[in-house]
């Protein structure tokens, strides 16, 4: 292998910062922590593997939700989206996860919550947007863009169920060969939501987003009742 120059080291618009071996309890990766000129944030590359030239690489470009994935909200299935890529992409011989820090699809996290507190009062999550003049769709794709065509990745298959993604990527040269679902039941809290992004979003979404169960203002957590703490 040829010796890379240490970091930072910067290609075009992408700049690599820092790099380590990370073990999870989905396997052993190697975190990259990088940046992408004129966006915000400090992005995450979780790679297994050697994905150097690779062709089909199992890829999940997934967007920050502190709310579900620090917080447990059960407003929405990113966390379990962003467990289940993780955990898919462990057991697979190469593949990589990539952390981008697009808050919200894109508004920032204070936006977030006040199209949330919208979403309280009947709003669904397009018009709770809308009416905070917010775009419903601000996310970028740039930095992973990048940085897959920086680590020689040749074509990938990616994790998702949003059209509007696959055809983001693509429209920025990532030669995308495939699509993996990846799907989350529904709970009494998300199934508005998940409806949404299937109905109105076009997200490829299955039957689970249907819930057996409606939200109980007497019980935080009623579909969780009987589940232990």
């Amino acid at each position: 292998m040829t010796p890379q120059p240490p970091l930072p080291r910067t290609v075009g618009a992408l700049t690599l910062h820092a790099e380590t071996r990370l073990p999870t309890r989905h396997g052993v990766f190697r975190m990259i922590v990088f940046t992408y000129e004129g966006e915000p944030g400090e992005h995450v590359a979780m790679v297994h593997g050697d994905v150097q030239g690779a062709r089909d690489l199992l890829v999940r470009v997934h967007s920050e939700c502190v709310t579900s994935e620090i917080f447990g909200s059960l407003k929405c299935d990113c966390r379990e989206q962003l467990q289940s890529a993780m955990a898919r992409v462990g057991r697979a011989e190469r593949g990589m996860v990539i952390y981008l820090r697009q808050e919200g699809r894109g508004i920032g996290l204070i936006n977030k919550v006040r199209a949330y507190a919208l979403q309280e009062q009947g709003a669904d999550t397009i018009e709770a947007n809308q009416a905070l003049g917010l775009p419903v769709e601000g996310r970028r794709y740039h930095a992973a863009a990048a940085l897959l065509e920086h680590l020689g990745v040749t074509s990938v298959k990616l994790c998702t169920n949003n059209p509007d993604k696959l055809e983001k990527l693509a429209a920025l040269g990532t030669r995308v060969t495939g699509r993996v679902p990846v799907i989350v039941a529904a709970n009494p809290y998300s199934a508005r939501y998940l409806q949404t992004k299937r109905d109105r979003m076009a997200h490829l979404l299955g039957p689970d987003v249907e819930p057996d169960l409606a939200p109980d203002a007497s019980d935080p957590l009623p579909s969780l009742r009987s589940g232990g703490a």
